[in-house]
């Protein structure tokens, strides 16, 4: 909304640095920062005076949860969303599909997590929404966005899987690259929500994450950057640059009430939306397999769920001694920030790894 202001430039005066994306990227940051300090502590003296037992503790998970974690309340993802949405509406170009499209995928999957940690406080089970028709609308969320993907691509790089290192490589998906867009969206959202196990294990990755591709979407969205690093350019996604930093800024006022001890959980609200987010930031820019090395730690965690699924369901045993991992090194006797820190520093290495396939081929 504030990009208007620079229309009142004659070139020379303040309302110049609202043209800069780097100067409304930070403004964004401290807008989603400060929303979160005066919102958060009411949002949850709110959630707590309405969730009476909070949300629902697995049985079946570790043994301290049910202690230590009994009648904390979720849905702290509204206060991520709220004051995401609110920076992003307010700093970005409203003329940008590509904020759009990201902005779409956030508030739909966003939507899917709140009815179903709304049913699962409700009715205080751990079932919640049915798995089939949250991953259903999932899908038609995806489809939106991986078509509209393809009208917003410049001509020579719409339906084109780009492959990182080998710069000068394309691949021709043809009408599979929307299935394919849907796999990387769906797919993101729901690791993410696997990892949201313990408290401020998922928002510093999303937040990790979140950074890189926005560093990612700005290079990508200049022609003297793309020409210098030898990656594909892509018009208007410098923008995103300004909703990675609002979601940064609304991640971390979040992870302030959500540090052990959590006041409040995100919930399906926050974890699903925010996975979403980043699988709509890589299709956009065109690093859909970057992703998978930033993201690494949400594709480790998602498969650990895979691999017990399958190999239980084959011979009767696990691999792990549960799932997903985090669950793992818990039974381990890994202490609760040991693998919240542990996890951290990793997510920090497949980010800088993924920074550096923008200048290796």
């Amino acid at each position: 909304m504030f990009y208007f202001l620079s229309e009142l430039s004659d070139g020379g005066d303040i309302f110049n640095i609202f043209r800069y994306i780097t100067f409304r990227a930070g403004a964004a940051f401290f807008t989603a920062l400060f929303l979160s300090f005066i919102f958060g502590r009411p949002l949850i003296n709110f959630l707590k005076r309405k969730q009476k037992k909070g949300q629902p503790i697995r049985d079946d998970g570790p043994e301290s949860h049910i202690i230590q974690k009994a009648g904390t309340p979720t849905m702290g993802g509204v206060l991520i969303l709220g004051t995401l949405i609110i920076s992003t509406l307010l700093w970005a170009r409203s003329d940008n599909g590509f904020v759009w499209l990201v902005l779409m995928v956030t508030v739909g999957f966003g939507l899917i997590g709140f009815v179903d940690d709304y049913l699962k406080v409700t009715k205080q089970t751990v079932a919640g929404f049915s798995s089939k028709a949250r991953m259903g609308i999932g899908l038609v969320i995806a489809l939106i966005a991986g078509y509209w993907a393809t009208q917003l691509h410049p001509a020579e790089l719409t339906n084109q899987l780009a492959l990182p290192v080998f710069k000068d490589t394309l691949i021709n998906l043809g009408f599979l690259f929307v299935p394919f867009a849907m796999i990387v969206i769906v797919g993101a959202a729901n690791a993410v929500n696997l990892t949201d196990g313990l408290d401020g294990l998922a928002i510093m990755p999303v937040i990790i994450a979140g950074g890189t591709l926005g560093a990612i979407s700005y290079v990508v969205g200049r022609t003297d950057f793309t020409e210098y690093l030898d990656v594909h350019y892509v018009a208007g996604t410098g923008e995103l640059l300004v909703f990675t930093s609002a979601l940064i800024g609304a991640g971390l006022g979040f992870l302030w009430y959500n540090a052990p001890p959590a006041a409040v959980f995100m919930g399906d609200t926050g974890s699903l939306a925010l996975g979403g987010a980043l699988g709509a930031i890589a299709v956009s820019t065109k690093h859909e397999l970057v992703l998978a090395i930033v993201g690494g730690l949400f594709v480790v965690e998602a498969l650990s769920v895979i691999i017990q699924v399958l190999y239980f369901k084959r011979t009767g045993r696990r691999v792990f001694l549960m799932a997903p991992i985090h669950h793992h090194f818990e039974k381990k006797g890994w202490h609760e920030s040991q693998i919240v820190i542990r996890f951290w520093i990793i997510a920090l290495i497949l980010a800088l790894i993924g920074l550096a396939t923008l200048k290796l081929r």
